[in-house]
C-alpha cells in the first residue's frame, strides 16, 4: 500500500500539481474510492486512518521533489502536527504559523463547534509548498463505535466558524448540534456575548453565508438537523 500511494501521487503531481493532489483528498468519494485502489476493505472505518497512513509513510522525503508533506495521524501522532509542520516549514522556508492554527481550528470545531457526539482520535494534515492545505480527520462514537470522517479544503475555507467543512461522511445519521452552520449565526453571537473575551478569536459571527459546501453532499445542514 504505501508503494503503490507513493506511485500514485507522483503521478497525480506530474497531471494535477499538488494542489490537485488537495482537492481530491478532499472529496469524501475519491478518498474512498483511493482506498480500495490501495486495497483495504471500501466500507471499513479503517481506510481512513490506513490510506493516510499509508500517504504519510510513502511521501516521507519526497517533499522537496513533490512539494506536498503529510503531518499527523491516529492518537499521539495527531497531537505531533504543530511540531511537523514547524519542522517543514523550517526545511522549506515556509511560516507555519497560519498552518498550525489551521489544524487547530480544524480538530477545536470537529470536537466542540460540532457536537454530535464523535470524538476525533485521528487527525491528519496535508500541505503544499506554498502553504495550501487539507485536513482529513475521524471521530469515534463510544456509544456503538461507529466513525465519522471530516474533510476540510483550505482553499474553500472563508470562516472556520461557518460552514467550514468539505464534506463530512458517515453511514449513521441523527440529531448533531451545529454550531458553525449558516443558521447557527445567532446562536454564535449569542455565545461571544456571554464570553466577551472570545470575540476577537471567532471573528463576525454575522458575516456568514451557505457555502457550496452546505449542499454539495447532499441536504443543506441547519443548526440542529438529522445527517
Amino acid at each position: 500500500m504505501v508503494r503503490l500511494a507513493r506511485a500514485v501521487v507522483e503521478a497525480m503531481v506530474e497531471e494535477v500539481d499538488p494542489a490537485g493532489v488537495l482537492r481530491r483528498l478532499a472529496d469524501p468519494f475519491w478518498f474512498q474510492a483511493f482506498g480500495c485502489l490501495l486495497g483495504f476493505d471500501w466500507h471499513s472505518s479503517g481506510v481512513t486512518t490506513t490510506v493516510c497512513g499509508a500517504l504519510k509513510e510513502g511521501l516521507r522525503g519526497t517533499e522537496g521533489a513533490l512539494g506536498l508533506l503529510v503531518a499527523g495521524g491516529k492518537g499521539a501522532a495527531s497531537r505531533r502536527t504543530p511540531q511537523e509542520l514547524t519542522a517543514y516549514g523550517e526545511r522549506l522556508g515556509l511560516d507555519p504559523g497560519p498552518l498550525i492554527y489551521a489544524s487547530r481550528m480544524a480538530a477545536k470545531v470537529d470536537n466542540n463547534a460540532l457536537q454530535d457526539g464523535y470524538q476525533l482520535y485521528h487527525h491528519t494534515f496535508f500541505v503544499t509548498r506554498d502553504g495550501s492545505w487539507t485536513v482529513v480527520q475521524q471521530g469515534m462514537r463510544p456509544d456503538d463505535q461507529t466513525a465519522r470522517r471530516y474533510h476540510w479544503l483550505g482553499e474553500a475555507v472563508e470562516s472556520f466558524v461557518c460552514e467550514p467543512h468539505a464534506a463530512i461522511c458517515c453511514d449513521y445519521t441523527g440529531l448533531a448540534l451545529n454550531l458553525v452552520a449558516a443558521e447557527s449565526a445567532a446562536a454564535r453571537a449569542a455565545i461571544i456575548w456571554r464570553t466577551p473575551s472570545a470575540g476577537p478569536a471567532l471573528g463576525d459571527p454575522n458575516g456568514c453565508r451557505p457555502s457550496a459546501a452546505c449542499t454539495r453532499w447532499g441536504r443543506p445542514r441547519g443548526a440542529l438537523c438529522a445527517w
